[in-house]
Order: structure tokens, then C-alpha cells, then sequence
């Protein structure tokens, strides 16, 4: 399965809840994805809030640009699940 994001919130900070086509739903601090010249900009909260689904890509993207893919974004909501870390390994996320 390809693994997509189908709905999003943004809570605060740099926390969004996020739904997946696997029927899962969490929610993703990805203040930890904030590094690099295209994320840089998003350290500010106020631009981050920004975020929206975009629906032909099927994730989170910012007016600047900046997106970041579902599989990562399943990694920040779900790394403590014990029974997603072989999968983690796989996609070369360790929680």
C-alpha cells in the first residue's frame, strides 16, 4: 500500500493531526523536520500554521514550497508504536 495523508489539523507549535489511508489517525510533532534552507523558514510558528493537504500530492505542503512525505510524516505520529518498528527500519526511520 502507498501510503497517503488524508486529512490534516494544525494543533499548535509544530503539532498537526494527521489521518492516513490505512485508517490510522495521530498526531506528528515535526519540529524535528525544521532544518535545511527550504524547512528554515518554517521554524517561525505563524508560517508553519500554514501548512495544508495537498490533494493531488496527498500531503502536507507549505506556501514556501516545502512539503514533506507521508511515509515521515507516519514516522513522527507513530514512532513509539512497537508493532510500525520494522517498518520504520525498512522506510530507514529508528525511533
Amino acid at each position: 500500500m502507498i501510503l497517503h495523508i488524508t486529512d490534516l489539523k494544525y494543533i499548535e507549535d509544530y503539532k498537526v493531526e494527521v489521518s492516513f489511508n490505512d485508517g490510522r489517525s495521530g498526531v506528528a510533532d515535526l519540529s524535528e523536520a525544521l532544518y535545511g534552507p527550504v524547512f528554515r523558514p518554517l521554524r517561525k510558528k505563524e508560517v508553519f500554521a500554514q501548512l495544508k493537504l495537498d490533494k493531488d500530492m496527498e500531503t502536507i505542503t507549505w506556501p514556501n514550497g516545502a512539503d514533506l512525505a507521508p511515509e515521515y510524516v507516519y514516522f513522527w505520529a507513530f514512532k513509539n508504536e512497537p508493532e510500525l518498528q520494522e517498518q520504520f527500519k525498512k522506510w530507514g526511520y529508528e525511533a
